[in-house]
């Protein structure tokens, strides 16, 4: 990550937190103790935790957080703003007090970055308009629907574009964090932050392993309905566009073009994205072979499955399956 302009040697990077009613407390934790530990092997980072009114706030989890600084005694010069989020992110985004707050830290600042539904803010306050975006897998259709200028990328963990730096859902907030440190003081210091906090220093694969996959939006039309009935019903068979219009007694053209009109996608990707949720269930709960997996999710060979999952999930079967099956089953070799 680049882009941000060179601080003097040894001068400290003032970071301002903001905190407000029901922010999600990981989202500020996170990244705060990233930092903290961070000056430990050598970054200097001076970390504000400010509010709207000036007073503490309760989080998502009941616990209060302490804001540490009034937003009048900030320092002048603002190196970063970090905007965490709530679930509810439309009330927080309806809050003038903490949209003007936003807006004033963000126009005195070097880079900006958001964590989850933080980013919803950012949009609100004009600072996504025509850059890349992500957040929380499950709000990246509301980002994209809310602010349709926004250009919504829904796997990455973390993404920057110019000095505008936003994140997945909560945790990521710490490899976001863990970037930030990398770009200001170099590897090695945040190396040594992510091997203190039991981290990884780069997450492996995106944030759709973790996601529900996306259904396309519902067919009015009954044939293209049938035609998603035949696929759901037994992903492993066979279900080319030529199969299922001769079920339905249409031409394989006409099918094609009703299914794209209708889902927004074409039918070969609506049948790889059932066969690879048929394969998320049977691997995080069941104890078959990765190849008799492939069999039974209609992929026919755990090659064609890998090479799905890989473009999917950002992960192989494998990996999945070492994630996801049990909180005591040994992680595959990173």
């Amino acid at each position: 990550m680049g882009g941000v302009a060179p601080v003097a040697p040894g001068t400290a990077r003032v970071v301002v937190i903001v905190a407000f009613d029901q922010v999600q407390l990981l989202d500020v934790s996170g990244p705060l103790e990233v930092l903290a530990t961070a000056n430990r092997y050598g970054a200097r980072y001076d970390v504000h935790v400010v509010s709207p009114a000036g007073l503490d706030v309760p989080t998502s989890c009941g616990l209060r957080i302490g804001v540490t600084t009034r937003t009048e005694q900030l320092p002048r010069n603002v190196h970063t703003v970090l905007v965490p989020g709530r679930r509810d992110w439309q009330r927080a985004a309806g809050d003038d007090a903490l949209m003007s707050l936003v807006g004033t830290l963000a126009a005195r600042a070097r880079r900006v970055a958001s964590v989850c539904a933080g980013a919803l803010l950012l949009a609100q306050a004009g600072l996504l308009d025509g850059r890349r975006a992500t957040t929380h897998w499950e709000l990246v259709p509301q980002l994209a629907a809310a602010f349709p200028r926004v250009r919504v990328a829904a796997d990455p963990v973390f993404l920057r574009d110019g000095h505008v730096v936003t994140s997945a859902g909560v945790t990521a907030g710490i490899d976001l964090a863990l970037a930030l440190v990398e770009e200001d003081y170099g590897a090695d210091v945040a190396r040594e932050a992510a091997r203190q906090l039991v981290v990884f220093m780069a997450r492996p694969g995106g944030q759709s392993q973790f996601s529900i996959r996306m259904t396309p939006q519902q067919p009015k039309h009954p044939l293209v309905r049938r035609a998603m009935d035949e696929v759901t019903a037994d992903p492993s068979l066979p279900r080319g566009i030529d199969a299922l219009a001769a079920e339905l007694d249409i031409s394989s053209r006409h099918l094609s073009r009703l299914f794209r009109r209708e889902t927004g996608m074409t039918l070969g990707q609506y049948v790889d994205d059932v066969r690879v949720e048929a394969a998320q269930a049977l691997l995080s709960s069941g104890t078959t072979s990765v190849e008799e997996v492939a069999q039974q999710a209609g992929f026919g060979s755990s090659e064609t499955m890998r090479r799905v999952f890989q473009q999917a999930l950002g992960v192989s079967p494998t990996v999945y399956r070492a994630r996801f099956r049990s909180t005591t089953a040994p992680a595959p070799p990173a």
